[in-house]
């Protein structure tokens, strides 16, 4: 595997940013070995950024018999979304950075190759980026994701700090727009990819996570559901992230072992 701290810079952000990547290193055993590698876009959370992952989990360790590129672009506190008064955001993960990425690194473009994932509000972006651009992925997965922003906004438990919704949001009604998720899922069409919801069940974002499976079941998006004991914690990520590279639909996986 090769590990990259990669710092460029984003017109749509109008500065320079970074992001974290992992590459493997390709062998005759690994997944996509005769040709680019498929590649997982892993969000980090509120709290974090693009070394998040890195840090708090083994995701160099888990992906590396997978053949599996990963990218943690760093997002700040923006919820993946043209803040209402700071950066572009949404539009420098969801159409610039894969295009980057494909310039700075051999990744394959088709769309059974490609994934997203994240935890908390990275959970909220891979999902809403996944329902926003359907054609682009072929799984997506929220670990603890707050998935529910139009309800939390104004019935907060754990409170964000209000200058961050200010920021993002300003006095944009996000009820049913393109940032609900719920919304978003409510009207999702025959190609939604499939999609992963975990969270512990004494986490305060659970409630979030059954309201938007409702919504998916619903409408019939296939989704699988992980509901277990756990907090808003790293460990419970480690754990789950594993379980998602497991569930993700790689074409092709390196033998089981004796």
């Amino acid at each position: 595997m090769a590990l990259l701290r990669c710092d460029f810079h984003s017109e749509a952000l109008g500065h320079d940013t970074s992001m974290t990547v992992i590459l493997p290193h390709r062998t005759p055993s690994q997944l996509g070995a005769d040709g680019d590698p498929p590649v997982l876009y892993l969000l980090h959370g509120i709290a974090d950024d693009d070394t998040g992952w890195l840090r708090r989990t083994s995701i160099e360790r888990y992906v590396a018999p997978l053949g599996l590129a990963v990218v943690m672009p760093q997002a700040g506190r923006s919820f993946y979304a043209d803040e209402a008064h700071g950066n572009r955001y949404w539009t420098f993960i969801s159409e610039e950075l894969p295009q980057l990425c494909r310039s700075f690194f051999r990744l394959s473009d088709r769309r059974e190759d490609t994934f997203v994932a994240g935890l908390s509000m990275g959970g909220y972006g891979a999902v809403k980026w996944a329902l926003r651009q359907p054609a682009r992925f072929a799984a997506a997965a929220s670990l603890s994701g707050a998935l529910d922003v139009a309800h939390r906004r104004d019935h907060p438990t754990r409170p964000v700090d209000p200058a961050v919704w200010h920021t993002v949001w300003g006095d944009r009604h996000v009820p049913g727009s393109d940032d609900d998720t719920v919304a978003l899922v409510r009207r999702a069409g025959a190609g939604t990819p499939p999609l992963y919801v975990a969270c512990g069940t004494e986490d305060f974002l659970y409630e979030d996570s059954l309201r938007f499976v409702e919504a998916a079941r619903g409408q019939g998006v296939p989704v699988t559901v992980e509901f277990s004991p756990g907090d808003h914690d790293w460990t419970y990520w480690d754990a789950k992230i594993q379980d998602v590279l497991a569930w993700l639909p790689l074409r092709t996986r390196p033998p089981a072992g004796p």
